[in-house]
């Protein structure tokens, strides 16, 4: 399986993990004030506190390398080579603040029908026949089927020519709509920021390029 496919399976595994896991809180139980005594407390004054160091990301982790206004550059780390990489975006329920989406996206090879690719991941709930709908600002809208389910969610992929890269390049927001299996006579939309896009794209098409 090539670099980037084996990417794609990771992060879209791993892409609603990471907000989930800051969730964690240290356990505290059972722990009680140690007994004072003022030779141990002017010896551990005297020691040097080291300041924090940041921890390398392990090899075949995914980690965000920059960050362009409201899109990530996520790569995984490869123990020698360029590192496969996507911009990343995720999104949240306009009323509860709560993750809703998340996207992918990356430029495909020259020559390819499309010029760039986008993974999007929709919650379990959503009425897959009625498919993904995306609007820039007060453009046309577009529709794309999804292609599977997994327990991460449904997933949609979107192939985006030319035309649409130039209009997520000149766009401020782009709606995307689902509608829910629950109740079919109301959609639920989401926003997606394209603060950032145009940079963001640039990176990771320089990216890709050198992973080729």
């Amino acid at each position: 399986m090539p670099a980037i496919s084996k990417t794609l399976t990771l992060l879209l595994a791993l892409g609603l993990a990471a907000p989930l896991s800051a969730q964690e809180a240290a356990d505290t139980t059972g722990t009680e004030p140690a007994a004072e005594n003022s030779e141990t407390t002017e010896t551990a004054t005297e020691q040097p506190v080291s300041p924090a160091v940041a921890q390398e990301p392990a090899a075949d982790e995914p980690y965000v390398k920059e960050s362009f206004g409201d899109w990530q550059l996520r790569c995984v780390k490869v123990a020698e080579g360029p590192e496969p990489c996507q911009l990343y975006q995720l999104l949240e329920d306009k009323e509860t603040g709560n993750p809703i989406m998340e996207i992918t996206l990356l430029a495909l090879p020259e020559g390819s029908e499309a010029v760039a690719g986008a993974t999007v991941i929709v919650p379990l709930e959503t009425l897959l026949t009625q498919k993904l709908n995306v609007t820039i600002d007060n453009g046309k809208t577009k529709r794309f089927d999804f292609t599977f389910c997994a327990e991460v969610g449904c997933v949609a992929r979107m192939g985006l020519t030319e035309d649409d890269l130039s209009a997520f390049k000149k766009g401020n927001v782009a709606t995307l709509t689902v509608v829910p299996v629950a109740d079919p006579s109301r959609t639920v939309d989401v926003n997606l920021s394209l603060s950032g896009f145009t940079a963001g794209f640039e990176a990771v098409s320089k990216e890709n390029t050198a992973a080729e």
